[in-house]
């Protein structure tokens, strides 16, 4: 016979598939649409930012940004989400999914939008500025990691949940698709409306000075999509799991869910305390980071954090480094849409379609050989792929090369990440950890990744401002994918099983735990009270 809580969570893991899960999916993706686009775009907009704001005429080439400041504007925003991960993911558990979720969608959007009004009367000003606002802005895109992937989990059911958290995830491929799509619309426009003549004819006004609106329209786009879904998102119900199993209202997470599920859940409370005035003690035992916790889900969340940690390495690497393959804005942008169009983002919705068929562990298994492999190929025949460089007066940098055969491999190296560990690290802790604590460990988790972004950031990308520097680099980063493979074999599968059969909070699904007058802890069975099931649900 189940209990309160068992009978709420029955109905959850057995719904039909409805509107209601398509709407969470939209609500919960515009967010991470915008964590992606703001989180890439930069990558686009980095060498005009050098154009514009360190060109000096006494050098006889180009603006640039220092190697300093290059990798200050891209992995600024890193250690900003770094931060927020472990900030909302704790706060998550603590004030609850729904509360903390409005306050990260502002962060972000007004974030985005103080990013392109940077302001500052001298190069070192205004780069400071956008440093500072894109720190707060990966502090808001943080928080959206773990309280996305939580509520699409313990809204889902359990046939189809993994693909409706890849979803979500996925919009995180839309997001670096508009990334290039925008700049690349944004900067044709700008071509077109104020030409130029090249560096080799006029080195001052061959960067017009009207681009400095491109940088500031790219980014502040990004605050658009998820500006509009903040009514929606502030009307999302707290989550049935977290109501029921945090706060032990079970009434109350059966009247929310019933909104969700458009039926009646009707919960007789009365049933599953010995006294329903007395106080309900939601939640047993042992705390975060206790020894019991560790004995339960220590292999766990070292699962978790080394994959992630090790995929982040490789794959912000692989992304940040397109500014140092493809030149300009245009032909960096128009690089990045492509690539995401054909390899970023199938790899995402590859994911959704077959992981609730295949399972998580063979597909992050699968994906991580697969980039080793590919990326060994990229770095032992770089030279070859690259070409020599070109005579002066050449429209190309290098010639002789193989660039068709180089981008299909980057290509099918970002096709296995997305169809592989970048989007089953984010959903596999979304699912092993009790409700009281998920939203911290999912936040524990992304933040490692984050860490090897920033890696990958600061000092990965050192070594891709020469060819034998990005060649050891790639070497080095199918090495890194390799131990990824090996660690994933610390993370379970948890394809067809219940959140709560997962996390072991079924252990005693048919007691309550209440307190007597005294003070101790009681627990009624619900087989002492037994009544037929259709009076409980």
């Amino acid at each position: 016979m189940a209990d309160a809580r068992t009978a709420v969570f029955s109905e959850l893991d057995n719904a039909k598939t409805q509107l209601y899960h398509f709407k969470a999916i939209i609500i919960a993706g515009m967010g991470f649409f915008t964590d992606a686009y703001d989180l890439f775009c930069i990558t686009a907009v980095t060498k005009l930012l050098g154009r514009l704001y360190y060109f000096d005429p006494h050098t006889g080439k180009p603006g640039a940004l220092p190697k300093n400041v290059s990798n200050a504007i891209q992995g600024v925003a890193l250690c900003g989400t770094l931060a927020g991960q472990l900030f909302f993911g704790w706060l998550g558990d603590k004030l609850g999914r729904k509360k903390v979720y409005g306050i990260t969608l502002v962060t972000m959007v007004g974030c985005a939008l103080a990013s392109g009004l940077s302001f500052g009367s001298t190069s070192h000003s205004v780069i400071g500025c956008l440093c500072f606002f894109r720190f707060w802005l990966g502090f808001g895109i943080g928080g959206d990691y773990p309280l996305s992937a939580v509520i699409m989990s313990e809204y889902a059911n359990q046939k189809t949940r993994g693909g409706f958290i890849a979803a979500v995830f996925a919009m995180q491929g839309v997001g670096i698709l508009f990334a290039g799509a925008v700049a690349m619309l944004v900067s044709r426009i700008f071509l077109a409306a104020f030409p130029a003549d090249p560096f080799d004819v006029d080195p001052i006004y061959s960067t017009q000075p009207q681009g400095d609106f491109i940088w500031r329209i790219v980014l502040m786009f990004g605050a658009v999509p998820a500006a509009l879904t903040y009514y929606w998102r502030m009307k999302m119900p707290e989550t049935a799991r977290y109501t029921a199993l945090v706060q032990g209202d079970h009434k109350k997470a059966a009247s929310d869910m019933a909104k969700v599920l458009e039926k009646d859940l009707v919960i007789d409370e009365s049933r599953y305390n010995a006294n329903p005035n007395l106080p309900v003690t939601p939640q047993p035992s042992y705390g975060l980071f206790s020894s019991e916790f560790f004995r339960r889900h220590g292999l766990h969340l070292l699962g978790t954090t080394t994959t992630w940690f090790l995929l982040d390495i490789a794959f912000y690497s692989l992304q940040l480094a397109q500014k140092d393959i493809y030149p300009e804005v245009f032909k960096l942008s128009k690089a990045m849409f492509i690539i995401a169009l054909v390899a970023t983002v199938p790899g995402y919705w590859f994911t959704v379609f077959l992981i609730d068929k295949i399972g998580r562990f063979p597909i992050q298994l699968i994906g991580f050989l697969a980039m080793s492999i590919f990326m060994a190929v990229l770095g032992t025949r770089y030279q070859h792929f690259r070409g020599d460089n070109c005579p002066k007066g050449s429209r190309k940098e290098y010639c002789g090369g193989h660039p068709v055969t180089f981008i299909a491999f980057y290509g099918l190296t970002l096709f296995f990440a997305n169809f592989g560990p970048n989007s089953t690290t984010f959903i596999v802790p979304a699912e092993l950890f009790p409700a009281r604590f998920r939203s911290t460990c999912h936040g524990i988790s992304a933040a490692a990744g984050k860490a090897g972004a920033i890696i990958g950031a600061f000092w990965i990308q050192t070594y891709t401002q020469n060819d034998s520097g990005t060649k050891r680099a790639i070497i080095a980063l199918s090495v890194v994918n390799l131990l990824g493979f090996l660690f994933t074999f610390l993370v379970p599968e948890t394809k067809g099983r219940s959140l709560e059969e997962i996390s072991g909070e079924d252990q005693n699904p048919g007691g309550r735990q209440y307190q007597d007058q005294n003070g101790s802890d009681k627990t009624k069975r619900a087989g002492a009270d037994a009544v037929p099931e259709t009076q409980m649900v």
